[in-house]
């Protein structure tokens, strides 16, 4: 069934106005992938915040124009499906990645992040990239830390003013 021009034009909007947004892209080849396993994909993606969109190739160029993913452009050959991080830049890498530990038949083909594209090798540095919520955990606990390190430094003298009052005490029972 063919697509009118209408329904290419919606399609090619929609695809540009997540990218717009966007904040990294994956590319990957889902040749090979039955119904269910397509199916199973979307839900992960929905769940793990990804817009994931089997877009043919020229739609995908339209889309892509003016975006920081046009990048990609010259790169979309062959069946591709394209997954879009929207809450974290990491998120679309993960969905991908750990959906093809399981199915061999997805393979990632080019990522992009920041309006550049990058190699297919590359999805494993951006799925371990740390979710809004760790990095922030991380940046408190830096934070954090000459805090705390300067109240143990001041309560340093007095403990140990204590452990050696008790040693002496104890030393005196014992005698």
């Amino acid at each position: 069934m063919a697509l009118t021009p209408d329904e290419k034009r919606a399609i090619v909007a929609e695809v540009a106005e997540v990218a717009k947004d966007a904040l990294s892209a994956v590319a990957a080849e889902y040749r090979g992938l039955t119904v269910e396993e397509m199916t199973e994909l979307r839900v992960k993606a929905r769940q793990g915040g990804t817009y994931l969109r089997v877009v043919k190739n020229t739609l995908a160029r339209r889309a892509l124009e003016g975006t920081d993913f046009e990048c990609m452009s010259e790169q979309l050959t062959g069946p591709l499906l394209l997954a879009f991080s929207q809450e974290d830049p990491g998120c679309a890498a993960r969905v991908v990645k750990d959906f093809a530990k399981g199915h061999p038949n997805l393979m990632v083909r080019m990522v992009s992040v920041g309006g550049e594209a990058l190699p297919a090798a590359d999805i494993e540095r951006l799925a371990n990239l740390p979710t809004r919520d760790q990095a922030i955990a991380m940046l408190m606990g830096v934070m954090k830390a000459p805090v705390e390190k300067f109240v143990r430094t001041l309560a340093e003298p007095h403990a140990k003013l204590v452990r050696t009052i008790a040693a002496i005490r104890d030393q005196k029972q014992a005698a």
